[in-house]
């Protein structure tokens, strides 16, 4: 399965599934409390869990402020995306989806919404409708019984165990890591990018580096087994997981360079470790970078542009000063909103990103008001980007030696949309995936 932007724009079916797991369906009531989970049995992995962006998913600040500030008041508005008022929860607060308490109390009523994606959910999903896994269409079975990919050594004094082959499996992340806007254009794929990528093909699932193996107890009464599943769940919001997922090299086309000349430099960008694009998931709001500079012998720097290609859809990938997401204006009763600038990065980087828009064709960093995709020139897994950059060296540059660094930044999400949101610089801060240095002489 080619995921080309045709496929990307394919309606399957419609945004909200109708599987037995529908919108109040269950009560708070049917599913267990992550702290129950955790308090006698599950002590590790409910640390583990707590430390997670899975018990995060409702209450992080980001989150928050997308839901209660853009997507509720946008919902209210527009008939289109009204089912994204109930639909976002169905990911980030599972049980407060399923109990239909649409919109849940904001985080600071830490009303049983806060639980977010907890241990009794994952552990009660038993399949998914249809033949794809998206936009939550899990079917849920709470209860006394619980799915685990394994039959463990001694009985469980709480609960009964089945095995389920799903959760040993990259399709059961799948149902929230794959997402249809209401307008039909995939704004998640990050299992869908697995599935068409090397990885699955060789085997490799989503558990194995999001979940790795280790040698532990799953449970306190347990035996220790010595491939047991860690629940880090660690992905985009760390910056362990990040640093590093981009290896880097750059090169002078010549050594020695007299003043006023010309030298291009070539930095090729290779994904050795992510089994999906780079960036993935939120991508309407990552922005991922490649700065270029020079430092002559006296300390003065100089930025380097990266090269046009000439490939449509370029504009959106090389940084400027444009103004974007002007549909924010929308939830927040701001007419004619002009928007805020689209990239907030040094002018002439180049991103590697994909740009979303809306229904005017504007870029727009929420998902649900996502109507068109535009090129995808992110890095895919064990691809290889080679970029360049042409440098005249000024007249007036001293002898000596010219070190060039190339370095690739990542952002959470873009600072100008994180500034006006006022969204904690947290969720903006760069992190440093890689960097490499070269070095040219300049002659007398």
């Amino acid at each position: 399965m080619k995921l080309n932007k045709a496929f990307y724009l394919i309606i399957l079916c419609p945004l909200v599934i109708s599987a037995q797991s529908g919108l109040g369906s269950f009560s708070y009531e049917d599913f267990k409390t992550p702290k129950y989970c955790g308090s006698a049995c599950h002590t590790d992995f409910y640390q583990q869990w707590k430390q997670a962006m899975m018990s995060q998913a409702y209450t992080h600040e980001w989150d928050e402020i997308e839901y209660f500030k853009l997507a509720v008041p946008h919902a209210d508005k527009d008939e289109k995306v009204a089912e994204v008022k109930a639909g976002c929860n169905g990911c980030h607060s599972p049980i407060a989806y399923l109990a239909g308490d649409v919109p849940p109390p904001p985080p600071s009523k830490n009303s049983r919404a806060n639980e977010s994606v907890s241990c009794d959910v994952c552990h009660s999903i038993s399949g998914f409708a249809g033949d794809i896994p998206y936009n939550y269409n899990y079917i849920m079975k709470p209860g006394k019984v619980k799915f685990s990919s394994r039959k463990p050594s001694v009985e469980s004094p709480a609960h009964e165990i089945e095995v389920n082959s799903l959760l040993k499996s990259g399709d059961f992340c799948g149902i929230c890591h794959n997402e249809k806007s209401p307008y039909g254009a995939w704004v998640k794929t990050t299992h869908l990018e697995w599935k068409e990528g090397p990885y699955s093909k060789e085997g490799v699932q989503c558990q194995d580096c999001h979940m790795p193996k280790a040698e532990m107890k799953t449970a306190s009464m347990g035996a220790k087994y010595s491939d047991a599943r860690l629940h880090l769940f660690h992905g985009a919001h760390d910056p362990g997981k990040i640093r590093g997922a981009i290896e880097l090299r750059i090169n002078p086309d010549i050594n020695e360079v007299e003043p006023g000349n010309i030298v291009k430099f070539t930095v090729a960008l290779f994904n050795q470790k992510t089994g999906h694009k780079f960036p993935t998931g939120s991508v309407e709001d990552r922005i991922v970078w490649l700065h270029v500079e020079a430092i002559d012998s006296k300390g003065n720097v100089y930025h380097i542009p990266v090269d046009k290609k000439g490939f449509e859809g370029e504009e959106f990938t090389i940084a400027s000063d444009v103004l974007a997401y002007q549909d924010l204006g929308i939830a927040l009763n701001i007419p004619d909103f002009k928007g805020v600038k689209r990239d907030g990065i040094p002018i002439g980087d180049r991103i590697f990103r994909m740009p979303y828009f809306d229904p005017q064709g504007r870029m727009t960093i929420q998902q649900w008001n996502t109507a068109s995709l535009g090129v995808d020139y992110r890095i895919g897994p064990r691809e290889t980007k080679i970029e360049t950059f042409t440098f005249k060296v000024p007249a007036n540059v001293p002898p000596g030696k010219l070190k060039v660094t190339a370095t690739l930044n990542y952002q959470l999400l873009v600072k100008p949309v994180a500034d006006f949101l006022g969204v904690p610089e947290s969720e903006s801060q760069i992190v440093k995936v890689n960097e490499h240095s070269t070095e040219i002489t300049i002659l007398q």
